[in-house]
């Protein structure tokens, strides 16, 4: 039960999602890119296995913080180990963020999963084994075809439709976009959504996250009319009054916040001042698992739904084992894209989707990540 390493495997793998200048993803031809696989092993020879971006765990975090903290520790303290992480964040000088805190606890969770021979969800307590899930749009481009007009993100609504989806988020134009931000070319590309899908699809819109607060104002009061579920961060999520303002004028729900730092303390902060209707959360967003649990837990609380930031394995086990939570948001999606493809180095999706919209946990041990350990081996960098 006692941890005995902590190793870092970067290795690189194809793929056709490219980011823009701010970050966004968007199709584009096939690359190389790199990522970083953490591995926890126990002195029974007993592994657990989390994937980020290679510079979230780069050596002299894994040197200066995860290792100081985790070897010699029994591997199921995950919440002491966890606060001892946290409480290191301090003086870290920014160094260790809670992006690291969440590759290093979702490790830990798969590695009790896998020593126990049970799927995450089983272990926290699960609620159910398949969730709705939301087809979540790629940001707006300039392509022929792609999401470059209202009437391209009507066509792709469709699509996803047949595809099973019960709900579609978008996220609409931003920079480097030349024209973007726009609010009423958000309001038309949602417009044509709904026309495109009818009354019964629940529709949300993540916007660009920097409008002000009469943009904000303008946007919210377009998607009411249109009968949209949610408006996510169209204000800049450090300022929590201009939400709690935003929240007090508009009767669509304001869901928030995703971005803000703070971990489950800060969403605290949220619920208290009013600045949301519906909280957020997310493994990445606050630190892991384990306090992503604690943000549910909070929202349950109080009577609020708490939607989950994100795809991926880590991810669906949170829902997977919390009420309050309505969505599994699947994606990103485009029309020049197909999700199902998956990724080279796991042998099968880790959120599967039926049919009728639903995801389906893999009974898998861990996380459920069915890993290419052959691929990721053959193509190591580092």
């Amino acid at each position: 039960m006692i941890i005995v390493d902590a190793t870092v495997t970067v290795f690189r793998h194809m793929t056709r999602r490219h980011s823009d200048s701010a970050g966004h993803a968007h199709p584009g031809p096939e690359h190389p890119v790199e990522q970083a696989m953490l591995t926890i092993r126990t002195e029974d020879g007993d592994e657990g296995y989390s994937f980020c971006p290679p510079e979230v765990i780069r050596p002299h975090v894994l040197d200066k913080f995860v290792r100081k903290v985790l070897i010699g520790q029994d591997h199921r303290d995950r919440e002491r180990l966890w606060q001892d992480l946290a409480h290191w964040q301090r003086g870290s000088a920014a160094q260790l963020t809670d992006r690291a805190l969440a590759v290093v606890d979702c490790a830990l969770w798969d590695l009790a999963g896998r020593v126990l021979n049970q799927p995450v969800h089983k272990l926290i307590g699960s609620y159910r084994d398949r969730i709705p899930a939301y087809g979540s749009i790629m940001c707006g481009d300039e392509v022929e075809g792609g999401l470059a007009t209202p009437d391209d993100y009507g066509r792709f609504a469709e699509t996803l439709v047949a595809r099973g989806y019960k709900g579609i988020k978008l996220h609409t134009w931003m920079p480097p976009v030349s024209w973007a931000p726009d609010v009423r070319m958000d309001i038309k590309a949602c417009a044509a959504v709904r026309e495109a899908v009818g009354p019964d699809v629940a529709l949300m819109l993540d916007a660009f996250h920097w409008y002000t607060r009469t943009e904000a104002m303008e946007l919210g009061r377009g998607l009411e009319k249109l009968g949209f579920a949610w408006l996510e961060e169209p204000l800049d999520e450090q300022s929590l009054s201009s939400y709690k303002w935003l929240a007090d004028n508009l009767d669509i729900p304001v869901i928030g916040p995703e971005s803000a730092a703070g971990k489950h303390w800060h969403r605290a902060e949220w619920i208290r001042q009013g600045a949301c209707d519906i909280l957020r959360t997310g493994v990445n967003d606050v630190g892991g698992i384990t306090p992503a649990l604690k943000t549910m837990h909070l929202a349950e609380a109080f009577g609020m739904e708490c939607e989950v930031h994100g795809n991926t394995a880590m991810n669906l086990h949170v829902t997977a084992a919390s009420k309050n939570c309505k969505w599994y948001e699947r994606g990103l999606l485009h029309p020049f894209l197909e999700y199902d493809d998956g990724f080279d180095y796991l042998n099968a999706l880790s959120d599967p989707m039926d049919k009728d919209g639903f995801v389906h946990v893999p009974d898998r041990p861990g996380l459920g990540e069915d890993i290419n350990f052959e691929h990721i081996e053959n193509n190591r960098v580092a």
